[in-house]
C-alpha cells in the first residue's frame, strides 16, 4: 500500500470525485487486498467481484454520484447483520437465513453510495470480546497475528486494520465495537443506543445492541455515523438523536479520570505505562484531568453477566438449544444456557439497582465532559484465550461491560503502539447524545499520537479544517426561492447576509411545488432513508438580521431543524403538512434549482 494510494474513505471519495480514481478500480483493488491477504477466517460470504464491480460502475454513471457521502466506499457488515444477497449466519450455520431485504444501517450506507462486498466473521451470536468462538475459523489480528484479533466483530476489525476495507460495520452489547478497535490500532465508535437502527439485526441483548462503526480516522467514523443515524419506525429501540457538529477542541475540557488504585491491568505493566501517557497527552493538549469514583461502573459491569441480561441472549438461541445444541459453540453454549434458570425476581431486582446505578453515573458527568479509560486492561494471544476462554474473556470487559447499561456512547481510540508490538488504546466515555463531542475531541488526540492507521503503516493525513466559526452569525439554510439567483434571494443579500456553502440535506427529506407566487418549495422530513438529499444553500446572518429574516416568513413555512448529508444540523425552511394535499411532490428533481430550470414550474399554477 504506497503512500500515493487513498486508504481513508475522505481519500477515496475525494479521489472519486476528481476523477483520480474510479470505483470500479476502488472495488477490484479490494478483492485484489483480499486475496493477497490471504485469511479465510475474516469474511464468511464474499460477494462476487464481478457483481462487485458492475455496481460501482453503475454507480459512477449516475448523475448524482460525486455528491453522495460515501460515493464508491467498500463496505464490510458484521454477519449477525442482514444485508440483501448474504446469508446471515450469526456465526452458526445451524441458524443461516436468507433476508428478503437490506437491514435499515445496511440501507442507509448504500443510499450514500457504499458498496457491501461481503459478511465478516464474529465470535457466534456476538458472544465473547476475544474472536476466538467461531466455526468460520480465528481471524488473525492485523497487527501481531499470534494475538487475538478481538471480539465479537472480530472479521470487521480486520478488515479494516488490514486495509481491506476502510470502513466496516460491528455490533456493540459490552465492547464488541471497542476491543477489536484497539488490538488491530483503529477506530471504534459505539453511538448512544438507538441513534442506529437496529432493524435487520440478530440480537445479542435487545434492549443494549447497538450497531457500532470501524474506521481509520475518527472523521471517517463519523461521517459513517452520520449518514446512518436517525430514527426508524421499524425498530422499537429507535430514538430520534440529532447529530451535533464536529467542532474544535474545547478550551475547558474536563476527562474523567479513576481514583488512585481503582484501575486494573491485571499485571500488564505495559499497558499501566502506555495509559500513563495518554493521560499525559491529554493534558499537554489542554485537558484538565478530574478524579471520579469508579466503583459503581465496576458493579454495573458485574450485572451484565451474573445478572438476568444472559437472559436475552438465551432468547435469541433458545430454539435451537432445545433442538441442535451440539451446532452452538461449547462457550456460547454454557454462557447462553444460564439464561434459562433466571427469573423474574431476578430481573426485577437487578433493574432496580441498575437505575440506582444509572442516577450515580449521571452524577458523575455533572462535572466533567468525558470519561477516559483503557479500551481493554491488557491483550492477549489466540493460545491465552483457548487454554482460559471465560475468564480471560472476562477481563477484556473491565472497562466496556457498563457502557450500554449506563446509556453512554463511547469511542475507542489507538493511544500507542507498545514496545512488544500490542497496540494500546483508550475509550472516551459520555452521555447519551454526546457523539458529536466525543468525535470533536477524540479526532484532535488521534491525530496528535502520529499514530500510523491500522497495521499497515499508512500515515496519517492531516486533520480536515472545521467550517469557520468566529463570528455570531447564525447559518440558515434555504430550498428554494431564497437560493443564489432565485427570486427571493434578494431578501438575503439585503440583509447582508453571506453565502457559506452549497451542500444536500440527509436522504431524510420529500420537496413540494407549492401553489404560491412566487412559486415556492416546501421541503417536509420524513422517516430517515425514506427521503432523499435535497440540494440546498447555507448563508449565514447576524443575529439581528436573522431575526427579521425569520420574522418575515409567512406560513406555510416555518424554521425547523434541518439534518445535513455530512451529518450536522443547521436551522433551514420546512414545510407545514397540512398544505401538501394539492401541492406537487417534486423530490426525484433532487432540488428547486433542477426544476425550475426544467421548466417545471410551469406546471404549477
Amino acid at each position: 500500500m504506497g503512500a500515493d494510494q487513498p486508504e481513508t474513505i475522505a481519500a477515496i471519495v475525494a479521489a472519486h470525485r476528481a476523477g483520480t480514481l474510479t470505483p470500479a478500480h476502488t472495488i477490484a483493488r479490494t478483492y485484489q487486498r483480499i486475496r493477497d491477504h490471504d485469511d479465510p477466517a475474516v469474511f464468511i460470504s464474499l460477494r462476487d467481484e464481478t457483481d462487485a464491480v458492475a455496481e460501482a460502475e453503475k454507480l459512477a454513471a449516475r448523475a448524482d454520484a460525486a455528491s453522495l457521502p460515501l460515493y464508491g466506499v467498500p463496505v464490510a457488515v458484521k454477519d449477525n447483520i442482514d444485508a440483501l444477497g448474504f446469508a446471515t449466519t450469526a456465526a452458526c450455520p445451524a441458524f443461516s437465513y436468507t433476508p428478503a431485504h437490506d437491514s435499515t444501517a445496511v440501507a442507509r450506507l448504500r443510499a450514500a453510495g457504499a458498496i457491501i462486498i461481503g459478511k465478516t466473521n464474529l465470535d457466534q451470536f456476538a458472544t465473547g470480546l476475544v474472536g476466538v468462538r467461531s466455526p468460520y475459523g480465528i481471524p488473525k489480528n492485523s497487527v501481531r497475528e499470534d494475538l487475538i484479533p478481538g471480539g465479537s466483530s472480530s472479521g470487521s476489525a480486520v478488515a479494516v486494520g488490514a486495509g481491506l476495507v476502510p470502513l466496516s460495520l460491528g455490533t456493540d452489547t459490552a465492547g464488541s465495537g471497542r476491543v477489536p478497535a484497539m488490538l488491530n490500532n483503529i477506530v471504534g465508535l459505539k453511538p448512544s443506543l438507538g441513534m442506529i437502527s437496529n432493524a435487520g439485526l440478530v440480537p445479542a441483548c435487545r434492549t443494549l445492541d447497538c450497531i457500532s462503526v470501524f474506521a481509520l480516522t475518527v472523521d471517517d467514523a463519523a461521517l459513517a455515523l452520520s449518514v446512518m443515524a436517525g430514527p426508524d419506525p421499524t425498530d422499537p429501540f429507535s430514538r430520534d438523536r440529532p447529530l451535533g457538529a464536529i467542532t474544535p477542541l474545547p478550551a475547558s475540557l474536563r476527562l474523567g479520570v479513576p481514583r488512585h488504585g481503582q484501575l486494573i491491568f491485571f499485571g500488564d505493566k505495559k499497558a499501566e505505562t502506555a495509559y500513563a501517557d495518554a493521560l499525559k497527552r491529554w493534558t499537554a493538549l489542554g485537558a484538565t484531568l478530574v478524579e471520579f469514583d469508579l466503583e459503581p461502573f465496576y458493579e454495573t459491569a458485574r450485572l451484565l453477566y451474573e445478572g438476568p441480561w444472559v437472559a436475552e441472549r438465551y432468547l435469541v438461541i433458545k430454539d435451537l438449544l432445545a433442538s441442535a445444541p451440539d451446532t452452538i459453540h461449547p462457550v456460547t453454549r454454557e454462557i447462553t444456557a444460564a439464561g434459562a434458570r433466571l427469573t423474574a425476581a431476578d430481573t426485577f431486582s437487578a433493574l432496580y439497582r441498575l437505575q440506582g446505578l444509572r442516577k450515580i453515573a449521571e452524577r458523575t458527568f455533572t462535572d466533567i465532559d468525558a470519561l477516559v479509560l483503557p479500551t481493554a486492561p491488557t491483550a492477549y494471544t489466540t493460545a491465552q484465550v483457548l487454554a482460559n476462554p471465560i475468564e480471560l474473556n472476562s477481563r477484556l470487559g473491565t472497562y466496556t461491560n457498563f457502557v450500554n447499561l449506563l446509556d453512554l456512547c463511547g469511542l475507542a481510540l489507538p493511544a500507542s503502539l507498545r514496545a512488544d508490538g500490542i497496540p494500546f488504546g483508550i475509550t472516551l466515555l459520555a452521555p447519551a447524545g454526546r457523539d458529536a463531542m466525543l468525535a470533536s475531541i477524540g479526532r484532535v488526540f488521534h491525530a496528535d499520537t502520529g499514530l500510523s492507521l491500522g497495521a499497515k503503516g499508512i500515515a496519517q493525513a492531516p486533520l480536515a479544517p472545521l467550517p469557520a466559526s468566529g463570528s455570531d452569525d447564525i447559518p440558515i439554510a434555504v430550498v428554494g426561492a431564497h437560493l443564489s439567483g432565485m427570486a427571493l434571494n434578494g431578501e438575503l443579500t439585503a440583509l447582508d447576509a453571506k453565502l457559506i456553502e452549497a451542500t444536500k440535506t440527509a436522504p431524510d427529506y420529500k420537496l413540494y411545488a407549492l401553489k404560491t407566487t412566487p412559486p415556492k418549495p416546501g421541503l417536509l422530513r420524513v422517516a430517515a432513508g425514506t427521503g432523499t438529499s435535497i440540494e440546498l444553500e447555507i448563508w449565514s446572518l447576524s443575529p439581528s438580521a436573522f431575526g427579521k429574516f425569520v420574522n418575515a416568513i409567512p406560513a406555510p413555512m416555518a424554521i425547523g431543524t434541518l439534518r445535513l448529508a455530512d451529518g450536522r444540523s443547521v436551522k433551514g425552511f420546512l414545510v407545514e403538512p397540512e398544505v401538501l394535499g394539492d401541492a406537487r411532490d417534486i423530490t426525484a428533481f433532487g432540488g428547486w434549482r433542477k426544476f425550475m430550470a426544467e421548466g417545471a414550474s410551469k406546471q404549477v399554477s
